[in-house]
Parts: structure tokens; sequence; C-alpha cells
């Protein structure tokens, strides 16, 4: 601040200098304008030190935050990947899921027709014997009353 102080200052002894008639020209003192101009010189190097200072920390802070930037991004991109990869896994499993109850439905038909095939056999043969017991029965009393009656 210093130096905007100084600059204000040489500003004001050129304003407050005589004028040259009909001219844009001014007399300056030059002692005051050399001590002004020393002055400047010795605040100038503080004033570009505490400028370079400030772009320093100004590019340090854009760096951070360029890296946080690109660590958030990386962040998203891979949460973003898994969220994808999760999603297919489980279209993947919902599609597996729907086969795999197919299957076992189309499994289920099967064994209950073979069941009810089987039972329907084992009825018939269970059919067929009580029909030959039952005709064996029969003649078996057809001969008890062929006995009775001779």
């Amino acid at each position: 601040m210093e130096l905007f102080n100084a600059l204000n200052e040489l500003e004001e002894i050129i304003e407050s200098s005589i004028k040259v008639p009909m001219t844009r020209r001014v007399l300056v003192d030059e002692d005051r304008l050399l001590d002004m101009l020393d002055r400047i010189r010795t605040s100038l190097p503080e004033e570009i030190r505490q400028a370079k200072w400030i772009i320093q920390e100004r590019e340090k802070v854009l760096n951070e935050t360029k890296k946080e930037a690109g660590r958030i991004m990386e962040d998203v991109q891979k949460q973003m990947e898994r969220r994808v990869e999760e999603s297919e896994i489980a279209r993947q499993a919902r599609d597996k899921a729907g086969e795999i109850v197919e299957k076992a439905e189309n499994v289920a038909r099967e064994i209950k027709q073979g069941a009810r095939d089987y039972a329907d056999e084992l009825l018939s043969e269970l059919e067929k014997r009580i029909e030959k017991v039952v005709s064996e029965i029969r003649d078996g009393r057809a001969e008890l009353k062929g006995l009775k009656k001779s």
C-alpha cells in the first residue's frame, strides 16, 4: 500500500506544480520528485514480493482445487461405473433367476405329469388285478355253486 501512497503523492506534486503557459508542461521541484522516486523504488520490492506471494498462494489454491476436483470426478466416475456394474449384475441375476424359475416350473410340470402317468399305470395294473381276482372269485363261486347242485 506504500507504493500507492507514493504514487498518489507523485501525482499531487505534478498537479500542484507550476504550469508553463501555452504548453502541457509543468515545472517540478527536482529534489521533491527524486525523493518521491526513491520512496517508490524502496517500496516497490515489498509490493512486488506481496504480489508474488499472493499469486503463488492463488496458484497453490487453484492447483489444490484442480486436484480435489479431479479426485471428486474420479470418485464420481468410479461410483457411476460401480452402479452401472451393479445394475448390470442385477439385470443378469434377474434374467438368470427368471430362467431358473422357468426351468423349475417345467421340471415341476414334468414331475407332476410323470407322477400322474405312474399313478394311472399303477391304478390300471391294480384294476386289472382286481378284475382278475374278481373273475377268479366269480369262477370260484360258480364252481362252488356247481358243486352244490351235484
